[in-house]
């Protein structure tokens, strides 16, 4: 797989086919992907710091000028290799770029080609996740109810894409095996954005509700993932039964109350619901609760911070030398082991550190001309 893309939407969906044993080649400007240079304040001066390690495990870099002609010749000799090309530019840029999906497929009849855009083929504007968040209307229904719109502290719009790429590839790759056609798939940030507003998209096309933001309650269910406060730290709720909201009650001691008894009567009377449930969840220790709900059937657990929950077994955590990252394969086939284990994942790649090994392995009497012009360029020495 040829992968031209930056960020996470992009590398995202080319680290998953890499854990499933392609071979990726994550294709660079000169200057490199830009989140190599997004560090935190804390972190030292290096070319792999955690944005960068978050989505690029797995992969061979290689680096090439586009905007030179044997930059070009060096991408079209990978192309003539590859299985999959990945591409995120703006509509029109790739073809000054030699990067179209026309000039590709005569190169690669066959080939798979998910174009990545911020807005749809036909919208010459650059998608960024923040700006995405804003426009799909997540922002707007994110947030305290009395607060402004707020933005996710995860680049989720990327990600949403990302799952979009992965499957666009996967049902690609199936067809082509069973009818020899390539394929051209164009992939949104926008279209996966609102593709994912889910129920809170439908209460405005189905039931005419405008969401809006209510913190972490939920619209159409109650009570459900609101935090609530026991004696030593907090816990969330998730009812989606009447059955449940009994065993909830029981558990808590609430006395019966018929505006309770009903889901459509705990959302019409949130508040009151609230109020009853905030004093009896607080004269409980967190794990106590958690214990005597889980017994009685009623979902809820802890409000954790991120590091209690990267320490559970199932999160997919993956480390080798000085790096560490998460998974882009979270499932696991029962009884088969992965297709490349997470002792075997190849560490996220130092800036251009495969151009001469990959370009001499798909053009051998033109890689080290290519380097020598300035078309490809090579790691620079003592990067980190």
């Amino acid at each position: 797989m040829v992968e031209l893309a930056g960020v996470l939407a992009g590398p995202s969906a080319g680290q998953f086919l890499a854990e499933l044993g392609a071979d990726v080649v994550k294709v660079e400007p000169p200057g490199g992907d830009v989140t190599r240079r997004w560090r935190l304040a804390s972190e030292p001066d290096t070319d792999r710091p955690a944005y960068f390690q978050a989505a690029n495990w797995g992969k061979r870099s290689v680096s090439l000028d586009l905007g030179h002609a044997d930059g070009r010749a060096a991408l079209h000799a990978l192309v003539r290799t590859a299985s999959v090309v990945l591409t995120a530019y703006r509509p029109g840029h790739d073809a000054r770029l030699g990067a179209d999906a026309d000039t590709l497929v005569a190169l690669r009849p066959g080939l798979v080609i998910v174009r990545l855009s911020g807005y749809g083929a036909d919208d010459a504007r650059a998608g960024y996740d923040a700006v995405v968040q804003a426009e799909s209307g997540f922002m707007a229904i994110n947030g305290a109810a009395d607060g402004p719109p707020t933005k996710l502290p995860v680049a989720l719009m990327d990600l949403l894409a990302a799952h979009q790429i992965k499957e666009a590839v996967l049902a690609a790759l199936l067809r082509r095996a069973r009818t020899g056609e390539g394929a051209v798939v164009d992939v949104s940030l926008l279209g996966a954005a609102t593709g994912a507003l889910a129920n809170q998209g439908t209460a405005w096309l189905a039931a005419g509700e405008a969401p809006r933001r209510m913190g972490s309650a939920h619209p159409q269910i109650a009570p459900y993932g609101e935090p609530y406060a026991a004696s030593d730290g907090d816990v969330i709720l998730a009812v989606g039964t009447d059955v449940q909201f009994a065993a909830l009650s029981d558990v808590l001691g609430l006395a019966p109350d018929a505006r309770f008894a009903s889901n459509p009567g705990r959302v019409r009377h949130r508040d009151a619901l609230d109020a009853a449930l905030r004093p009896a969840i607080a004269a409980w220790t967190r794990d106590a609760l958690l214990a005597a709900l889980d017994v009685r059937g009623v979902p809820s657990g802890a409000v954790r911070e991120v590091a209690e929950a990267l320490a559970h077994p199932e999160a997919p955590v993956v480390r080798g030398g000085d790096f560490a990252g998460l998974r882009q394969v979270t499932f696991r086939e029962a009884g088969a082991s992965p297709s490349v284990s997470p002792a075997d994942l190849r560490e996220p790649p130092a800036f251009a550190a495969h151009t001469r090994e990959v370009l001499r392995e798909v053009a051998p009497d033109a890689a080290d001309r290519w380097i020598a012009s300035g078309g490809a360029v090579e790691a620079r020495q003592g990067a980190r």
